[in-house]
């Protein structure tokens, strides 16, 4: 007995996806990966000369003219991101924290107003990340002058140390935008180990001049 409808033996077939579907499926994927590769080769140069950049900086005390190829490569890696890296970024978090990071220490080594995002043309979520890494590197130029007994410009630099981490502490947010937290708790905990080593310093000058030898070769 039947009930007028089709058996199933006689339904069609589905022709399934269309080959020009899968063709283009196919070229998207080779695209990402060729993007992906240009990405990460962008990246690693961008980190490699802001890591050289640094390491001159401490050596010589001497911002180096790279300085302008950072800001220029950081400019135009956000740019390429926002274009045509949609999906990729965390590829390029760390080259950009770490350019950030190498411009504001350049300018803490010249003496000038730190830029903002903006004006490195990134967002604001690397430029939090690599605020929060110069804080170590000003630490580095504290200890500096305190091995070369230049307690004066020791604590010139601790003050720039601690606005910087005044500034950081400021930003509240999810670590789901930006993992600002464990920048946040390095910062305070170096702000802290500095200032107790400055403060050992002073102790250590004080001591020196009280023995050292008075206008009759007698201590003071």
């Amino acid at each position: 007995m039947t009930n007028g409808s089709p058996s199933s033996g006689d339904a069609p077939v589905s022709p399934g996806i269309p080959e020009s579907v899968l063709v283009s499926i196919e070229t998207h994927l080779r695209q990402r990966e060729m993007r992906r590769e240009d990405l990460y080769q962008r990246a690693r140069r961008l980190r490699r000369l802001a890591q050289t950049t640094m390491t001159r900086i401490h050596s010589t005390g001497v911002v180096p003219p790279d300085d302008a190829e950072i800001r220029r490569g950081m400019a135009e890696l956000s740019d390429w991101l926002r274009r045509e890296g949609r999906g990729d970024e965390p590829m390029a978090s760390d080259a950009l924290q770490e350019a950030v990071e190498a411009v504001l220490l350049a300018c803490a080594a010249t003496h000038v107003v730190f830029p903002g995002p903006s004006e490195l043309g990134v967002d604001p979520e690397p430029y939090l990340l690599g605020l929060g890494d110069v804080v170590g590197e000003i630490r580095r130029r504290v200890l500096d002058r305190l091995g070369r007994d230049d307690l004066p410009a020791a604590e010139r630099e601790m003050i720039l140390m601690e606005q910087l981490t005044h500034a950081l502490l400021r930003f509240d947010t999810t670590r789901a935008i930006v993992p600002l937290k464990p920048k946040q708790d390095t910062a305070r905990a170096l702000l802290e180990r500095t200032r107790g080593e400055v403060v050992m310093a002073r102790h250590l000058v004080r001591v020196r001049t009280r023995l050292e030898p008075g206008p009759t070769g007698e201590g003071t």
